[in-house]
């Protein structure tokens, strides 16, 4: 039986990891330049495959997935519409992305920093996904 700190830690990169899928699915038909909607695309898939592993492990402890924060959810759906309902542009897209994931990195890093005790395998997921962000991040800064 896994340790309360692993297991919200796990639910908390879980429902990142939907987030984070959820966000990119909202943008793709926007993005007008081939090669980003490709770091867009591949970026998801890398969301996807953490997520399915971070499952994975929840399921190995007898634990549900975590979805994200429903108020978050439309909150996000409802600035990624507005701002692009006014500029649709690639520029506007990566800079929304960017904005999710500098806010997923530091949730991530509260969530590591709040939940001390979770394992090592959990912690890894954790830092796994937080350096898919920053690689998003910092791959998007050619089209601000």
């Amino acid at each position: 039986m896994a340790n309360t700190d692993t297991v919200k830690l796990l639910q908390e990169c879980d429902a990142g990891t939907k987030m984070a899928v959820t966000s990119i699915d909202e943008v793709l038909d926007k993005v007008r330049d081939s090669e980003m909607k490709e770091l867009l695309e591949k970026s998801r898939r890398h969301h996807e495959k953490l997520g399915d592993e971070i499952h994975s492990v929840l399921n190995s402890h007898g634990r549900e997935e975590k979805d994200p924060n429903p108020v978050a959810k439309g909150m996000s759906w409802m600035k990624t519409n507005m701002k692009l309902t006014m500029d649709d542009s690639d520029a506007a897209v990566a800079n929304l992305i960017t904005d999710g994931c500098n806010m997923g990195v530091k949730s991530l890093n509260k969530y590591l920093n709040q939940y001390k005790m979770a394992d090592d395998k959990s912690r890894d997921l954790g830092t796994k996904l937080i350096s898919i962000e920053e690689k998003l991040c910092k791959d998007l800064t050619k089209y601000l």
